[in-house]
Order: structure tokens, then C-alpha cells, then sequence
């Protein structure tokens, strides 16, 4: 992989582990020289991960909504900053400019990011490892349902496994790197994006 896209929260959380997690998944990426991609914002968890890849030496791009901007909430130290119209055009560009996608814990916005990109997975649309990193037991819940969709017959098995999940960060990336995505059921269905390899 040669740039990750890293979904997390807006907010710091109420531990200090998140923003640990996340420092160390910053400077983990910059020292392998994996690029980082992500909301380009300059606060909280968000802000950990940029500084931290940035502090390591690394290349970080940003990217986000014209209205984020003029709020004053874009990092001004970044690799890269792409500015973009809406989050609609903000996930599809993530995406493109991404090999793989990673999950630290925050809201509802990175359930929705996270879910978007495995949803596109499953149809076929891209072959890129999603990886969640489980910071103490954060995404215990979540992991939860995705089982219980499966038993329920909501989600088909292989589908289940699209989430790589792992409770340390070195695991995760080396599941991430080894990743072998299904033989996808459904090719070429557009969410409005354009399908990724």
C-alpha cells in the first residue's frame, strides 16, 4: 500500500488512548512510508494523525469541504490539501487517492465512512483492504452486529470477513498488506463513484 486512508473522529474522545492510537497510527505509516489520507482537518483526531505522520517525516494529504475551509478548520501543514465542494465528492476522491482503508474510532460520520467503503467492497467497485483498528474494545458493538447480520442472513460470509480487525496496529497493517479480496458477486453497479482497483 502505498497511501492509507485513515477514518476517525472529529472529536477526541474520552480517553486518552484514542489520541494515542491515533499518533501511532500517524507515525507508524510515515516511518514505512505509506502516504496518509484523510478529512483534512487540523483538530482532534484527525489532527493527531496528520501531525504525527507529518512529525515522522511523512506525506499526508487532506481532503475537504469547501464550507470546512472557510470555517477555518483545515490543517495548513499538509503534504497536500484538496478542497472539494461537498462530502459526497470528499469520500469519492478519498477513495481514489487511497489504497486501502483504515478505521480508528469516532462518531457517526466514521460509521458512515466506514460502511460506505465497505458497502463498496461488496459490490465489486474496488479490491482494498478496510482494516478497523478495535482501540480498547471500541468497535466491540459494531463487530457485533456485522455477526449477527450474518447469522440473520442480512450479509453473506465472505462479505462478514471484508472488515479486517485487529486490536494492534502492526497486526492490522500486515493483515491489511496480505489482504485478498472475494471474487465479487455484483460487478460494475455504480454508487456514484468510479470503480477503484
Amino acid at each position: 500500500m502505498r497511501r492509507v486512508c485513515i477514518f476517525c473522529g472529529a472529536s477526541p474522545g474520552s480517553s486518552p488512548v484514542f489520541a494515542e492510537a491515533a499518533s501511532a497510527v500517524g507515525s507508524t505509516l510515515a516511518r514505512r512510508r505509506v502516504g496518509v489520507v484523510y478529512g483534512g482537518g487540523r483538530l482532534r483526531l484527525m489532527g493527531v494523525v496528520a501531525d504525527a505522520a507529518l512529525a515522522a517525516g511523512g506525506d499526508v494529504a487532506g481532503v475537504i469541504p469547501r464550507g470546512l475551509v472557510d470555517r477555518e478548520l483545515a490543517h495548513a501543514g499538509l503534504s497536500e490539501l484538496h478542497v472539494v465542494a461537498n462530502m459526497h465528492e470528499r469520500k469519492a476522491l478519498m477513495n481514489k487517492l487511497s489504497d486501502g482503508f483504515l478505521t480508528l474510532p469516532g462518531g457517526l460520520g466514521t460509521l458512515e465512512e466506514v460502511a460506505e467503503v465497505v458497502s463498496w467492497a461488496q459490490l465489486g467497485l474496488h479490491a482494498k483492504p478496510v482494516g478497523i483498528l478495535n482501540v480498547g474494545g471500541y468497535f466491540d458493538g459494531l463487530l457485533a452486529w456485522v455477526e449477527r447480520a450474518a447469522s440473520d442472513g442480512f450479509v453473506r460470509d465472505e462479505h462478514a470477513r471484508l472488515l479486517i480487525v485487529e486490536e494492534e496496529l502492526p497486526a492490522l497493517l500486515e493483515a491489511m498488506d496480505r489482504y485478498s479480496p472475494p471474487r465479487p458477486r455484483f460487478a460494475h453497479v455504480d454508487p456514484g463513484v468510479e470503480p477503484a482497483a
